[in-house]
């Protein structure tokens, strides 16, 4: 079954990514990377607002403190409080490494799950040489004992959060493992059947099922925790990059596409790749899980 997402926005970004829907705020982040822009959209009043931040912001996730926000900037992570624009550092991420932060997510216990993706300093072509770390709630910092990746994508967890999803965009392959405090049974959930395309991030709904956005497909795709496709949601611009469930009732599927890469011919007969999409959906989302930070004292000083 096939329907048509709309726009929500346009909002010409390079490359929209990460959005996720705050429940208590009613409103929906994302960021576009390398504008290292974060933006933050109210649908009930159209309101739109943007902090521009010192360095690419690649993903995020909710805090438990409201107001606060953990980053995943391209080097770092820090917290950020959007009201007061206060960046607090945390540490940086695989430094020394020709890698920046990709896709993230919080796993349904709270804590900070991203991959990074590899920025080839001669210009060739990506490896594999990035990873998937966790952030836990004590602000440690472990790698995950996952595949090498290039380009880390699709990171999601299972309602009850025995199962992760993730990829290697560049493999055209999205993975699951069991998941815990430890990860184990690395295997192939779906392989996509089109080389056009790969793909992106991912969001769960209620059910358990997978939504993925396939970059250069204009689509995005429910997967059934069989992994059978079962819906496609087609978007207006052909790389569109993240889905993430919104609204009252969790029951519109927001999407973020991106412009870059794309000729003149190619942007000219998209005019809205960039841009935000939303779509109601038959299936409802589930609330986001929030990193149970910032410190006090970084509260407090806020």
């Amino acid at each position: 079954m096939n329907t048509r997402a709309t726009v929500a926005m346009q909002v010409h970004n390079t490359l929209g990514e990460g959005v996720l829907w705050c429940d208590r705020g009613q409103v929906l982040y994302w960021t576009d990377i390398h504008a290292s822009t974060l933006w933050r959209y109210r649908p009930h009043d159209g309101a739109l607002h943007q902090w521009s931040l010192p360095e690419r912001l690649a993903c995020f996730v909710l805090c438990e403190a409201d107001g606060w926000l953990l980053l995943g900037l391209a080097s770092q992570l820090a917290f950020f409080h959007p009201a007061s624009q206060r960046l607090v550092p945390i540490m940086a991420v695989e430094a020394g490494q020709p890698t920046r932060l990709n896709d993230g997510a919080c796993d349904r216990q709270g804590r900070f799950v991203f991959g990074t993706l590899h920025e080839p300093t001669d210009g060739g072509p990506k490896q594999p040489v990035g990873s998937f770390h966790r952030l836990n709630h004590d602000l440690s910092l472990e790698r995950l004992p996952l595949p090498g990746v290039a380009i880390s994508n699709s990171v999601a967890f299972s309602p009850d959060g025995d199962l992760m999803y993730f990829c290697d965009s560049l493999t055209r392959t999205i993975q699951c493992c069991d998941y815990g405090d430890q990860v184990s049974n690395v295997r192939t959930f779906v392989a996509l059947d089109d080389p056009r395309g790969e793909p992106d991030g991912s969001a769960v709904d209620a059910e358990g099922a997978l939504w993925n956005a396939q970059w250069g497909l204009g689509r995005v795709v429910r997967y059934t925790s069989e992994g059978r496709m079962d819906r496609c949601i087609d978007v207006a611009a052909s790389q569109p990059t993240r889905p993430a469930f919104g609204g009252t009732h969790l029951s519109t599927l927001y999407i973020t596409s991106a412009r870059d890469g794309l000729d003149e011919a190619a942007l000219a007969s998209q005019p809205y790749a960039g841009a935000l999409f939303a779509v109601h959906s038959d299936f409802g989302g589930l609330p986001e899980p929030r990193f149970p930070g910032p410190p006090p004292h970084v509260i407090a000083a806020a």
